[in-house]
């Protein structure tokens, strides 16, 4: 076994390997850009060294840098983690030239599944079954765009070299394809270095089943089940659950020989993953399923899997990698239980997910039987747009589906995440979504389902009004000494105080009265934030208090910061800003007359020029940012008045890209 590795990753499978590599007795070095000089991978590790500025491009595709600090280190082998280079053939080579080991497959492995186009080939020649759909070398439009209806629309357009839904568009008619055509290749040639696309037959009712493959490069190959990772947004991962629901054994079996066959196909060594996509319309059936593509890595999602097998895939690894067969054989593996996975991301769902950034200014996961959370920041971190907004993986087992939902529901209900805007109480909505509950998934759910997933994100409720208001007053801070005067908020001897706060949310300001008469508080409010009510504190502590409404008491959770306060309650937080009057200040947004940019990123086109007429909705630009593309609209009818940037231009978050003419009277 090796005795010191490095991690040529960041954030949480980099400490995902060095919590695995400890356990085994085995010193790690980490790598750091400078936006991470103080990130959690950098303090779990015996020693890390710098490799260059934040952006990757500078730092973690360093790859000769890496090999440099590994060399320096005394490093006897590389876990590349996933993304970045973890399925670079060229730096498998490379760490085999400088005398290292890859923790990972063979380059030549790596080569024949890298491309989706020649993978598919390949993998029918295997007898492993395919989508129908265009994998050849010729790249002109009009013979894709003419290949497309020989498939039949709709097509799904993907980039060869592609993966985490970058580089794939769906096209629903003709009239789309060219533009569809020109952004996939975009993203891909930005992403990847390579603009080549393939074209697919878009199954409708798809569902995304993977197999958990493993091999030891000695003949021994096996795999560790399903995993169905059907709930996505923007054809990436959002849900992923072991096994798959309403899985017969027949087609498990059926799955799992065309997985181990593949992986025997190109002579692999470690951990891998076959996923196939499969027509859920009558229901898995073992000749309804087909290849879409092999990731030679660690998936994301690989926690799943280990719950329901018991098995660390990591500790499997490391193994393989030192030489070693494979520890069980395929009769000696079995499913235990139910496991399900939730990706916690620093993303917006209600404006398209868009991934934010901020400082995790509080970051508190519960503790509880069956929970486990994998995670690469800590409170007061920063999620930056230089890295993926990853913020944890919540990952639930339970003895059934049932009981695995249930715990993962209550554990993202207990979660406390402020300072970003999350997805996490859409991950909630979508873990309590009838149909997903049901086991009824495919890869449409949240298109379907989005305005009802939604539902309930645009305002505060009233309980939230409430707490914010009795927080900005001051009648939430609990005493912190035992002096019992210290606890009379808002007692006067001349008879009860009243006080006006001013609160804001989502860009509405609203005035709210409170009056205290010593038995409670009295609070109404200017407009229909809220009703007036009627309540008294029954008990608080340190960022917590029970409102007690007569007839019904409800606990919430606050925090306050410069400028507002954090209202968490029913597994929601919600944010109200304290706009100061004397200065004019607030969170409130602009009129209508601007296109700013929603994160920091880079320029990629600019579709219009001052003084053309625009209508409400048409794209004016398309941001690229964390290497995704995203458009940016016209918020109404009217003129451009200016555009203020230029392709290629950095731009930070809610910096002014593209103006309006005022309307005319």
């Amino acid at each position: 076994m090796f005795q010191k590795i490095l991690i040529a990753n960041r954030g949480e499978i980099a400490c995902r390997v060095i919590r695995t590599a400890h356990a085994l007795g085995i010193a790690t070095v980490a790598v750091y850009s400078d936006a991470d000089a103080g990130a959690l991978h950098v303090a779990l590790a015996d020693e890390a060294w710098r490799l260059g500025p934040a952006p990757v491009g500078e730092s973690y595709l360093k790859a000769e840098r890496i090999l440099e600090a590994a060399r320096a280190s005394g490093a006897q082998a590389v876990h590349p983690g996933y993304g970045f280079l973890s399925e670079n053939a060229g730096f498998a080579e490379a760490c085999e030239a400088a005398g290292l080991v890859f923790i990972g497959p063979p380059a030549a492995a790596i080569r024949a599944m890298g491309l989706k186009d020649a993978a598919k080939r390949l993998m029918q020649e295997a007898g492993v079954p395919v989508v129908p759909g265009y994998h050849g070398e010729a790249q002109e439009p009009a013979l894709l765009a003419a290949e497309a209806e020989r498939i039949g629309y709709p097509v799904l357009i993907k980039a060869v070299a592609g993966g985490g839904g970058k580089g794939m568009r769906r096209v629903e008619a003709a009239g789309d394809f060219a533009e569809a055509l020109a952004s996939a290749r975009r993203e891909g040639e930005s992403a990847f270095g390579d603009p080549r696309v393939l074209i697919e037959k878009y199954v409708t009712q798809p569902r995304h089943v993977e197999i958990q493959v493993f091999a030891d490069g000695q003949g021994g190959a096996l795999h560790l089940f399903e995993r169905d990772c059907s709930l996505q947004r923007r054809h990436q991962k959002v849900i992923e659950e072991a096994p798959a629901p309403d899985m017969p054994a027949a087609v498990r079996a059926a799955m799992g020989e065309a997985a181990v066959k593949a992986a025997l196909a190109i002579g692999y060594r470690g951990a891998g993953t076959v996923e196939f996509i499969a027509d859920g319309s009558r229901g898995l059936r073992a000749d309804g399923f087909w290849f879409m593509e092999m990731n030679t890595r660690l998936q994301v999602e690989h926690p799943v899997t280990e719950a329901i097998t018991g098995q660390d895939l990591v500790a499997w690894q490391l193994r393989v990698a030192a030489g070693e067969r494979l520890p069980l054989t395929q009769e000696q593996l079995a499913i235990a239980g139910h496991a399900v996975e939730a990706r916690l991301y620093a993303e917006d769902p209600a404006k398209g997910f868009l991934p934010a950034v901020g400082r995790l200014e509080r970051l508190r996961f519960p503790e509880a039987p069956g929970l486990r959370i994998d995670s690469g920041v800590r409170e007061g971190d920063a999620i930056t747009s230089f890295y993926d907004p990853m913020i944890a993986k919540v990952i639930a087992h339970g003895e059934t589906r049932t009981q695995a939902l249930a715990r993962l529901a209550r554990a993202l209900e207990a979660t406390r995440v402020d300072g970003c805007t999350t997805n996490l109480a859409f991950l909630t909505a979508l873990i309590r979504n009838p149909d997903f509950a049901a086991g009824r998934v495919d890869t449409g759910l949240i298109e379907r389902d989005l305005a009802d997933l939604l539902a309930g994100s645009e305002r505060p409720p009233a309980v939230a009004w409430y707490a914010a208001a009795l927080s900005a007053a001051g009648a939430l801070e609990a005493p912190e000494g035992d002096d019992p005067w210290e606890a009379l908020t808002g007692f006067r001897l001349w008879g009860g105080a009243r006080q006006v706060v001013h609160l804001e949310a989502g860009g509405e300001p609203v005035e709210a009265s409170l009056a205290f008469d010593g038995s409670g508080h009295s609070l109404s409010f200017a407009g229909e934030a809220a009703p007036a009510v009627r309540l008294r504190v029954a008990a608080q502590g340190q960022g917590w208090a029970v409102l007690d409404f007569g007839s019904r008491r409800r606990r919430v959770e606050v925090r306050r910061w410069h400028g507002g306060v954090t209202v968490f309650f029913e597994g929601r937080s919600w944010r109200f800003g304290l706009p100061d009057l004397l200065t004019g200040e607030s969170d409130a947004a602009g009129a209508g007359n601007s296109v700013v940019a929603p994160m920091s990123g880079r320029v990629l086109l600019v579709k219009v020029a001052a003084g053309d007429r625009v209508a409400k909705g048409q794209v004016l630009l398309v941001e690229e940012a964390m290497k995704m593309e995203h458009s940016l609209t016209a918020p109404r009818d009217g003129r451009v008045e200016a555009v203020r940037v230029g392709v290629g231009e950095q731009v930070e978050e809610g910096a002014v890209l593209v103006t309006l003419a005022e309307e005319e009277a």
